[in-house]
């Protein structure tokens, strides 16, 4: 039953997941136009990736259930629906445009964070039309926040592994500050999932009870696969990049990609489905 409920939602599912990868990616191109010297052929690429999946999603947001009632276990409300595509659309706007400057070597650092206040603006606004009252809907903007820094920022950092391949001169730092970054973000997961269950998850139980509810095994998983594993893995991932084993590095994050991109399948199943935020 709750597979079935989680297939059911797969529109949102999409959204979030496509919508999590522009924004965590082209955040991250951002970051490394502004903090490192990461290479313009890195740059360019990765916020040309960024803008596909953004596009993507702005595509995909028209597939969305507009009204209450259906197969999600949360209210939805149209009245933010303009506004969240909108946002969308500025984004990969904004996106496709700063993938020129990249590519001709300018920097437009402002232009950029334009871009991201875009992306954040989108997940916002779903917040808002899929959170319920408020201030309900400020729990589901940091779950998904926190979901597309963890989703975007791990592929971008796989993608900048890559680059240490066909670039041996390139400086580690760029490559050990993403690890870092990322290692945090799933760190500050971690501690919003403990939080957040403290709290019953959104079900409005008791404390904890989703871990022994029909969705245990869900949210097991998510804390396990998608949580503690990718933890490890983005601990030992910083050890190999600072020995320039990079070649190991890109493949713990190839690893994290996939496991990251699951729990945040997950993560927006068990919202979507169950109505529980971990």
């Amino acid at each position: 039953m709750a597979s079935q409920r989680i297939a059911e939602n797969l529109a949102f599912i999409n959204w979030t997941v496509l919508a999590a990868l522009g924004l965590g990616a082209f955040a991250a191109v951002v970051l490394a136009r502004w903090r490192t010297d990461a290479t313009r052929g890195y740059l360019a690429f990765t916020s040309a990736c960024a803008t596909g999946f953004a596009l993507l999603a702005y595509l995909s947001d028209g597939a969305l259930p507009t009204v209450s009632g259906g197969t999600a276990a949360v209210a939805i409300d149209p009245t933010y629906d303009a506004a969240r595509q909108s946002c969308l659309l500025a984004f990969t706007a904004i996106a496709a445009v700063y993938t020129i400057v990249l590519a001709r070597r300018g920097r437009a650092i402002w232009f950029g964070f334009l871009g991201v206040a875009a992306g954040v603006g989108a997940f916002v606004f779903g917040a808002l039309g899929w959170g319920g009252g408020f201030p309900a809907p400020l729990a589901l903007i940091g779950q998904s926040l926190l979901l597309a820094a963890a989703t975007g920022g791990v592929f971008a950092a796989m993608i900048l592994g890559h680059w240490y391949l066909v670039t041996p001169k390139l400086p580690e730092a760029p490559l050990i500050l993403f690890a870092r970054l990322l290692l945090a973000i799933v760190a500050l997961q971690l501690v919003y999932f403990v939080v957040s269950l403290a709290f019953g998850g959104g079900s409005g139980g008791a404390p904890f009870a989703p871990l022994t509810g029909p969705w245990a095994l869900f949210v097991w998983l998510y804390l396990i696969v998608g949580l503690i594993f990718p933890l490890a893995v983005s601990w030992a991932a910083i050890q190999t990049a600072r020995t320039r084993s990079m070649e190991s590095a890109t493949g713990l994050l190839y690893i994290n990609v996939g496991t990251i991109a699951a729990a945040t399948i997950v993560a927006a199943g068990l919202y979507f489905g169950a109505g529980l935020l971990v």
